[in-house]
């Protein structure tokens, strides 16, 4: 080559086998003899920096042809991680301290925080709600049009108090916000949960704004408007303007209007009392008409203001549960009577799904329900025809629902008499008797055996310690399913559940099939037993949930959510909400096909129950159901005959409806003329009065036509009994088995007396017919 030797000065094209680097020429068998080190070369060059700096690259040892960098020795790795260690830190402290400190100084010039004025502005609007065909129901309007904005000396210290010990007892020392409280409500929001411990401060602040989203942003916007209130302004005024705008139900927005709605007297007048009441139902202001509700949270009002020394331990001991005024009084207009109850289950739907009575009440929103004008007004009539002249200690409830959709079309909760019943009934959890039967056999079927089934129904039986005895003690020694179920035999269905499909199988079926867990922080079915074959022990449901587990068999298994609300939209007619349809398969997720099978074998069994007690459907429509009382239990070891509840739960392919007849306490229920009541009695009867006036006119749709799962049913021979009465005396006579046909001379339903003539062993309206009984020694309980 021309220009002699190479050396390590000289460089040449570089060539895939040969490569110069910085001055250094690399062979691709090690470097040249004779050259400078080669760490000493490379590092020496100008540009090269500390060798730490090449930790992160790739490069193989020196000498094998691959890579030019040297291995690190254990003091430059040690010197690389902390190097990394002190930028990760930075970059923390930045993101985590520095930026938040730049926003937070920004936005605190930026906000300003309105006055009680400007919020009370907002407030008081009309809440209109319809019923399903978009007619009007009625409306909400606030009792607060002429607001009286309060002065501080004009609100008692015992209602400040109040409101400190539920709602913030850090209040006269926090800065606005409290860092327990905000840390909780960043971990709420990284685990999607909700909630946060909000101070006074805070809560004014949303109220303001009116906007109650759980995330960060609106959070911190949140801390830093409640920091400047407090820097701005003296706490004894801060708190007169939360207590001027802050909601407390019944549509109040601050405490004289509350003062005034709850009790009708200026807030100057509350004592300690009423004051712990209203402090106690800021935080479920919707729940202000559930007693069990507002009494839980007056409970913890006081007890909150004995712990933080603002109460004295006698006080507390002495203090009696506030009267309050009848809604209707407290407010201009408003839903009252049975409209009140539907009114009450919509806020408390709409709450669940992030809109709270206090957002809708400000929002003055259009409320859309999916109760049936029609439906409410037949449930309603029905209930007053049939219990007309009947003992006024009795108590109903009635509740339809559609199959197709979830949706609640009649709600019937009570009449809602101030001072005299004020109760849901359709929302208190009772002990639902033999109707509970259905669930048992869902069980059963999803261990594919079914109504051919045979088990013992002889009476009594004795299951451990425990004697389970069948209505009129029938007997039923080899006994299938389909007639266990027709004549409610109770020693059948325990026998089922203990020994074969278990307890927790019956659980799950029941809440496969639409009934929850609980109803309002009550267990439905709390630490179950045998007894929940028969309905009873720890098993407690409202007819609400009824109708809906009922409901899923007549949509042929599929589970619909029950609901009340079809869309809630602003006062101009802008959507605010819309209820999604949410459906499920209840029965067998994976198998449509068997999901349809299970329902309509449901179906099947409880189709003879209804003319067995005389409770078809007219005009020929297909309709299944089941009866189910619950027993008195007059405690002290004694058994009764006597019937606490009485169900009746029935369904047609397009509504499902639930009734209970019982009383607000443990005591036997009887009609007028002294008799007992059962399922197939007064609730059998309002039932009958509503199905048949509300499908009047509709298409007959059938229940669908499904295979038998496991055994055919085949046809037993068992003894029956009925009694003969006359006068104050029975006997007991033995008949030949009989069909389930219906009586050719049906009952006048204006005449309960009237007897007519029906098949061998059917007992009369006066008589215990099959849906009851059970005798448990010992006694956990009374189904039947």
């Amino acid at each position: 080559m021309v220009g002699g030797p190479v050396g390590p000065t000289d460089r040449e094209p570089e060539l895939l086998t040969h490569h110069t680097h910085n001055g250094t020429t690399y062979n691709g068998t090690g470097s040249g003899a004779g050259w400078p080190n080669e760490d000493e070369q490379r590092f020496a060059e100008p540009g090269y920096g500390d060798p730490t700096d090449y930790a992160d690259e790739d490069f193989d040892e020196p000498g094998t042809g691959e890579g030019d960098t040297p291995p690190l020795t254990p003091a430059q790795r040690k010197k690389r991680r902390w190097q990394r260690i002190r930028r990760t830190l930075y970059a923390m402290v930045g993101l985590f301290f520095v930026l938040p400190a730049l926003a937070f100084t920004i936005a605190y010039f930026l906000v300003d925080v309105p006055t009680p004025e400007q919020v009370a502005a907002q407030q008081n609007k009309v809440v209109t709600y319809f019923y399903g065909d978009g007619t009007e129901m009625g409306k909400d309007v606030p009792p607060g049009g002429n607001r009286i904005l309060l002065k501080s000396e004009d609100i008692p210290d015992v209602v400040k108090k109040a409101v400190y010990a539920t709602e913030d007892n850090t209040f006269e020392t926090n800065p606005g916000f409290d860092i327990t409280g905000l840390m909780r409500a960043v971990w709420n929001q990284v685990t999607d949960g909700v909630g946060g411990g909000s101070t006074i401060s805070q809560q004014y602040i949303k109220v303001s704004t009116g906007d109650d989203d759980y995330t960060i942003t609106r959070k911190a916007l949140e801390l830093v408007k409640a920091f400047k209130m407090n820097n701005e302004q003296d706490k004894r005024d801060i708190i007169t303007a939360y207590l001027n705008t802050i909601y407390f139900g019944r549509g109040a927005y601050g405490v004289e209007t509350a003062a005034r709605a709850y009790y009708g007297k200026s807030a100057k007048e509350l004592d300690f009392s009423e004051a712990a009441l209203l402090a106690g139902l800021i935080q479920q202001p919707g729940r202000s008409e559930n007693r069990e509700v507002a009494e839980k949270r007056w409970n913890t009002a006081l007890d909150r203001m004995v712990a933080n020394g603002w109460l004295s331990k006698a006080e507390r001991d002495s203090a009696q549960f506030p009267e309050m005024i009848p809604l209707e009084q407290s407010r201009p207009e408003t839903l009252t009577g049975p409209a009140a109850f539907v009114k009450q289950r919509v806020m408390e739907e709409l709450e669940r799904r992030g809109y709270p009575e206090e957002r809708i009440q400000s929002g003055g929103y259009k409320v859309y329900t999916t109760i049936d004008k029609k439906a409410q007004e037949l449930a309603e009539k029905a209930v007053n025809d049939v219990m007309k002249g009947e003992p006024d200690e009795l108590r109903e409830a009635l509740v339809a629902v559609d199959p197709k959709t979830g949706g609640v079309l009649a709600y019937y909760g009570g009449p809602n008499v101030p001072k005299v019943d004020e109760t849901d009934w359709a929302d208190a959890q009772r002990n639902p008797g033999s109707s509970f039967k259905p669930f048992d056999l869902v069980a059963l079927l999803q261990r594919n055996k079914g109504l051919g089934e045979v088990y013992d129904g002889s009476s009594p039986r004795k299951f451990g310690d425990t004697v389970v005895r069948n209505s009129e003690n029938q007997q039923c020694p080899r006994c299938t399913v389909a007639e266990a179920m027709e004549r409610s035999i109770n020693t059948v269905f325990y026998d089922m559940v203990l020994n074969d499909v278990g307890v927790q199988g019956v659980v799950d079926a029941a809440k496969a099939a639409g009934i929850p867990e609980e109803v309002d922080g009550k267990p439905t079915m709390a630490n179950p037993d045998g007894n929940i074959s028969i309905g009873g022990g720890t098993i407690h449901v409202t007819p609400a949930n009824m109708a809906s587990a009922y409901a899923t068999f007549a949509a042929n298994g599929v589970y619909r959510e029950q609901h009340f609300v079809t869309k809630v939209e602003e006062s101009d007619g802008t959507l605010v909400f819309e209820t999604p349809v949410e459906e499920r398969p209840a029965f067998n997720a994976s198998d449509p096909e068997k999901n349809k099978q299970i329902a309509g074998n449901v179906t099947k069994a409880l189709e003879p129950v209804l003319p067995h007690s005389r409770l078809d459907c007219a005009d020929g429509r297909d309709c299944a159901g089941k009866t189910g009382t619950h027993q008195y239990d007059p405690g002290k070891g004694k058994v009764s005959d006597d019937n606490a509840q009485a169900w009746m739960v029935g369904y047609t392919p397009s509504v499902s409806t639930s009734v209970w007849v019982g009383t607000g306490y443990n005591k036997p229920i009887k009609t007028a003329s002294g008799k007992r009541i059962y399922g197939s009695g007064l609730p059998g009867e309002i039932w009958k009065k509503f199905m048949d006036a509300y499908l009047q006119g509709k298409p007959k749709e059938k229940f669908p036509d499904v295979k038998l799962i496991g055994k055919p049913v085949q046809k037993q021979q068992s003894t029956r009994q009925t009694r003969t009465r006359t006068a104050d005396t029975s006997t007991t006579s033995s008949t030949e088995p009989t069909t389930s046909s219906e009586p050719s001379d049906k009952p006048d339903p204006s005449d309960r007396t009237s007897t007519p003539r029906r098949p061998p062993g059917w007992p009369t309206r006066t008589q215990e017919p099959p849906d009851s009984g059970i005798g448990l020694l010992p006694r956990p309980t009374g189904e039947q």
